[in-house]
């Protein structure tokens, strides 16, 4: 029987086939267990998650009462110094906080909702007035439009439902505010007890680094809530004043809102100009351009000289840094995230800083070398000071030579630069005696 030539089979072929068929690599299967011990670690990791969210505003108020502590402390430190028992000074303080902001809000609340309410009846007015003058300009025509056509209803929504919310969460607000005021007074009272039971935790090899990373929380958040104050408060004055002189009508309600926007870099110098524009409108454009122009003038000069001033090195972040955190806090807890958002972002920063933790490109520097050996040095004088001592006069005994060899290297670095400016003052006569001798 005949077999054409293509349809044999090549013994080549064949051995070639086979070799392939033998040195092709074998499938494997695996398999995969969860075992119940990371099926129960998963479970109690996402039992934790949804704990946190579920207790968001508890731990906001926490959070809030120890940056309330922070502002505090330093000021009954001082009284401590001069004799004053703790329990008496931490009284005399809360006392004289309530007592502030009682004389404040009974002095300013009433007349605050009258301006509130006779603002809001003239709105409609006033956006008319805006809207009016810039129909007169070529460039703001297009604007004049979309001011009247603005729909307060479609952006709120129902108005009863609206007051009921805004109701409730102000309730909710006040009662987070007393609970932080409370927690901190408890905080303050109970000081000893509760950082003898952190440090405890902590192993004394690491009494230093937690004393000055509790120093710095404490210069942070101390200096950014006074800071704040005072400049919340300069501002309301300001506006207050300004808006009196140019004849505003609602100047206490505008300066108030002036000063509680202030807190926010950025977004709450934008905030501030359009109650102050619809205010001094009625006087005239002149009027209301100048009132506009002192005011950013008076935001530069805040941001130039006067918080650099009150807040030194307390708060110093980068720009980026601070408008991350603004819109970070601003999205996850609203105006109180925001407000928080600047003390943390600037405690992060610092523990990075503390715990050693090496960012992607960052090279070590001789300060940090230098700090590295002080904190062996000291580290080894304190276990020798506290051996046998519990925990609480130990977290005493680091904290206090935490605090004078801050207090030593801040006097050094005034030092330098008081002789570096010596210096530089020498160089700049000599530089000045020698073109003299060469004219």
């Amino acid at each position: 029987m005949a077999v054409h030539e293509s349809a044999r089979v090549r013994p080549d072929v064949v051995v070639e086939s086979t070799t392939a068929a033998t040195t092709r690599a074998p499938v494997h299967l695996h398999r995969i267990e969860i075992t119940a011990r990371t099926f129960f670690t998963l479970l109690l990791v996402l039992a934790t998650c949804w704990a946190l969210l579920k207790l968001t505003p508890v731990i906001l108020m926490i959070v809030a009462s120890l940056m309330l502590v922070g502002a505090l402390n330093p000021v009954v430190e001082r009284l401590e110094a001069r004799g004053w028992r703790r329990g008496f000074a931490i009284s005399v303080v809360f006392t004289v906080l309530v007592l502030v902001t009682a004389i404040l809000i009974t002095l300013t609340f009433p007349a605050l909702l009258a301006q509130g309410a006779a603002l809001m009846e003239r709105e409609p007015a006033l956006r008319e007035q805006l809207a009016q003058w810039l129909s007169e300009r070529r460039f703001t025509a297009p604007l004049a439009q979309s001011i009247r056509r603005i729909n307060y209803g479609a952006l709120l929504g129902d108005s009863t439902a609206v007051a009921l919310s805004t109701s409730i969460r102000t309730l909710e607000i006040l009662a987070y505010a007393a609970g932080a005021i409370f927690l901190s007074l408890y905080v303050m009272l109970d000081r000893d007890r509760l950082r003898g039971a952190l440090f405890a935790l902590v192993p004394r090899t690491h009494h230093i680094s937690l004393s000055r990373v509790l120093l710095n929380l404490e210069r942070i958040v101390g200096g950014y809530i006074r800071g704040q104050v005072i400049t919340s408060a300069l501002m309301g004055v300001f506006m207050f004043v300004l808006l009196q002189v140019a004849g505003a009508e609602s100047a206490l309600a505008i300066a108030v809102f002036a000063a509680l926007v202030d807190v926010l870099p950025y977004i709450g110098g934008l905030l501030m100009l359009a109650p102050a524009l619809l205010a001094t409108l009625p006087m005239g454009p002149v009027v209301a351009l100048t009132v506009l122009g002192l005011i950013v003038v008076y935001q530069e000069l805040e941001s130039r000289l006067l918080i650099p001033l009150l807040y030194g090195r307390s708060l110093r972040l980068p720009s980026s840094v601070v408008l991350v955190a603004l819109l970070a806090g601003g999205a996850l807890y609203g105006v109180v995230g925001a407000l928080l958002a600047l003390p943390v972002a600037a405690a992060a920063l610092m523990l990075l800083e503390e715990l050693r933790v090496e960012l992607p490109g960052e090279t070590e520097t001789p300060d940090k070398e230098r700090q590295r050996e002080a904190d062996v040095v000291n580290e080894k004088e304190y276990t020798a000071r506290t051996e046998g001592l519990p925990a609480q006069e130990a977290a005493a005994v680091a904290l206090e030579m935490t605090d004078d060899r801050t207090k030593d290297e801040a006097a050094a670095a005034e030092e330098a630069a008081v002789i570096a400016a010596l210096r530089g003052a020498e160089e700049t006569a000599d530089v000045a005696r020698s073109n003299a001798a060469t004219k």
